[in-house]
């Protein structure tokens, strides 16, 4: 086809080409929009290709075939700023805003701010010359005076424009930015090293920086680098808003969070909304930058140093942080899985206390080298979830052991027996399956010991796992009347009086609640002193393990029970979505009912009660139901056929006993 094209056509055809493939680009790496298919616009890259290969002077610097990585160099060449590139103060508060806000208008009396703010992206600072439109260079910050020439590398980067967009393009235009990785673009690249069995990269910036760096741009080429800007050097505009608008106009990608504020008021909003959301955004940032929006306010403010004094970056709480490893705890989640979690001393990490971290699993541990007394870096991953990143081992205690991960499980679990399936990193309670773990908890879950959910007993609860309809007690939540009809158990009645049943318990009282999620060696009794102590959910999931010692009859083993279920990312999965479906469990303070403080224990069968019933009976008055005779038992209440021991044990203390009548009349009946 290009062979039968005269020069002069083919110089047309490749002028259309380039536009066409330019602005494909522009909407597809900037815009984040498509105007063809992919495989449309790759057909007219090959055409382009070829019409430059069969006539090689058509080839330009700013064609799109010449983003490919070029040789590798020897070194890169030093380039001096025209102008410096300077790095921003940081500021932690509001009030260290409003001095920098009172510094500002002392040095220049009577003036009338108007502040421009963006979020700071976390990335590799470079500028990008271009002349006459073309890309000519591209220099890395360096030490703000002189930096290093990367050209071939960011002409690898999709979103960089070899050539500016628009008309009336000035003869010299100097744009600056970051140099960043997106974050599902990095957890993309993570996944391609770990299936390649390659060490995955740290973090996008460090990889961002050092595939800039590489003197193969080959490297740079193979990374999902993109170049957000965020100044106009050159042409020098009136205002940062105005610049930002030219530089999108110039086909730049930027972070699309600036805005223009008149007061210090809405800027201190700005800096909460965008803390509330910019876990969402797509690229990491720690801070936002404000400036004086003027430029000619800007530079009479002149620099200190070797900051600007017309803009500030204001920096989020850290990210990470360092604290000790008090214990490590292993949790068993609602498929068997068994996972380790570190014990920490309470410590804030991005504006939340944190106080407790996923290790994963055992090869997690031993790679970290993790151990009990430990100092360690944590961070949050993604901002949301408590990570060990490394241990300090120049603080590591003398007296310190490597953590045995098959003993601990034999220690906190002995009556169970733990596999690990072949090529699998996690250890699973053996001979369980998902399903049956899953029909279990859901058993439980509405049994009478806990929320009492009528008609959810063995059998629909297999017909309601095995049909898919519940993959997760928050399915249940999720039922519909015509979803539970369609079984063949269920008839439109049936299915309605367990549809209300499950929608009932979302109010059940909170010590049934706390019964229900199955926490280990957490009973009805534990449940309820749970429940007095910390009286929300909330509150008992931010427990310490001193909060937790200090209620009467919990002992390590529970305490550490309950801070593994709550370290556990399943289980606050579960709670997270248990909770946005309206499960909200109630408390009501039992200190004022007429059986508080006082300690009961029934022994036998009594007449027209069951046991859990009879207990709660009890406890619903305020009254501590336990298992074994100890001197603050109030009385030993018998029914037929009691239990020897606790009699004897009763009689030897001098504990009073109740009959099956005195009972009665003791719960009102």
């Amino acid at each position: 086809m290009t062979t039968k094209l005269t020069y002069d056509e083919a110089k047309q055809r490749v002028i259309k080409l380039r536009e066409i493939i330019n602005d494909y680009r522009y909407h597809y790496h900037v815009l984040d929009e498509s105007i063809m298919s992919e495989s449309a616009a790759d057909s007219l890259k090959h055409e382009l290709s070829q019409l430059e290969e069969a006539y090689p002077d058509l080839i330009t610097p700013d064609s799109p075939t010449q983003r490919v990585a070029g040789r590798p160099l020897d070194k890169f060449t030093k380039v001096k700023h025209a102008q410096r590139m300077i790095s921003l103060a940081d500021v932690f508060s509001e009030d260290e805003v409003r001095e920098w806000y009172e510094r500002n208008q002392k040095l220049v009396p009577g003036a009338k701010f108007e502040f421009f703010t963006d979020i700071k992206m976390d990335g590799l600072a470079c500028s990008l010359h271009y002349e006459n439109g073309v890309l000519k260079k591209a220099v890395t910050r360096g030490d703000g005076l002189v930096g290093e020439d990367v050209t071939m590398n960011v002409r690898t980067i999709e979103n960089v424009p070899l050539k500016l967009r628009g008309d009336n393009i000035p003869e010299k235009v100097e744009a600056r930015g970051e140099i960043i990785i997106f974050k599902k673009d990095f957890d993309t690249l993570n996944e391609k090293q770990a299936k390649m069995g390659e060490k995955p990269f740290a973090n996008p910036r460090n990889l961002a920086a050092g595939s800039i760096r590489q003197l193969d741009p080959k490297i740079a080429a193979s990374r999902p680098l993109k170049f957000m800007a965020y100044d106009l050097v050159e042409p020098n505009l009136p205002t940062h808003h105005e610049a930002y608008e030219k530089l999108r106009a110039f086909g730049f990608q930027t972070s699309m969070q600036d805005n223009v504020f008149d007061n210090l008021s809405k800027v201190f909003q700005e800096i909460k909304h965008l803390g509330e959301t910019r876990q969402n955004l797509p690229f990491n940032t720690d801070g936002m930058v404000i400036k004086i929006n003027d430029r000619a306010i800007y530079q009479k403010l002149g620099i200190v140093g070797k900051t600007p004094r017309a803009a500030v970056a204001f920096k989020y709480p850290a990210e990470e942080s360092t604290t000790k490893v008090r214990d490590i705890v292993i949790s068993i989640g609602r498929t068997g899985a068994a996972t380790p979690v570190a014990i920490l001393d309470p410590v804030v990490v991005a504006g939340s206390t944190v106080k407790h971290a996923s290790l994963h699993n055992a090869d997690e541990i031993a790679r970290l080298d993790v151990r009990i007394g430990d100092t360690v870096i944590i961070y949050k991953a993604g901002d949301i979830i408590p990570q060990v990143k490394e241990v300090l081992l120049t603080l590591r205690p003398e007296n310190s052991k490597p953590f045995n991960y098959e003993e601990a499980l034999k220690e906190q679990y002995p009556e169970l027996e733990f596999e690990r399936p072949s090529g699998e990193v996690v250890y699973r309670v053996k001979g369980e399956t998902s399903d049956l773990i899953l029909k279990r908890s859901l058993e439980y879950y509405a049994s009478k010991p806990a929320l009492n959910i009528e008609g959810l007993g063995e059998k629909n609860v297999v017909a309601l796992v095995d049909s898919k309809l519940v993959q997760g007690i928050p399915d249940l939540y999720r039922l519909t009347v015509g979803k539970v009809a369609s079984l063949e158990r269920f008839a439109e009645l049936s299915a309605k009086n367990l549809v209300d049943a499950i929608e009932k318990s979302k109010t059940a009282p909170l010590p049934k609640f706390i019964t229900a999620l199955g926490i280990r060696h957490v009973g009805g009794q534990t449940a309820i002193a749970l429940a007095n102590k910390f009286h929300s959910l909330d509150a008992l999931s931010s427990a310490e393990e001193e909060d937790l010692l200090s209620i009467p009859d919990i002992g390590k083993i529970v305490a550490e029970s309950i801070l593994a279920y709550f370290a556990d990312e399943d289980n606050l999965k579960m709670l997270s979505e248990l909770k946005e479906l309206g499960v909200a469990p109630t408390y009501n303070d039992t200190s004022t009912l007429p059986l508080a403080g006082k300690s009961y224990i029934i022994s036998g069968t009594l007449e027209g009660y069951d046991r859990e019933e009879a207990e709660d009976l009890l406890r619903n008055l305020g009254a501590t139901v336990t298992s074994s005779v100890t001197k603050n038992t109030t009385a030993l209440i018998l029914g037929e056929k009691p239990g020897k021991s606790k009699l004897e044990k009763a009689e030897k203390l001098g504990i009073p006993t109740i009959n099956a009548d005195g009972f009665k009349e003791l719960i009102g009946a």
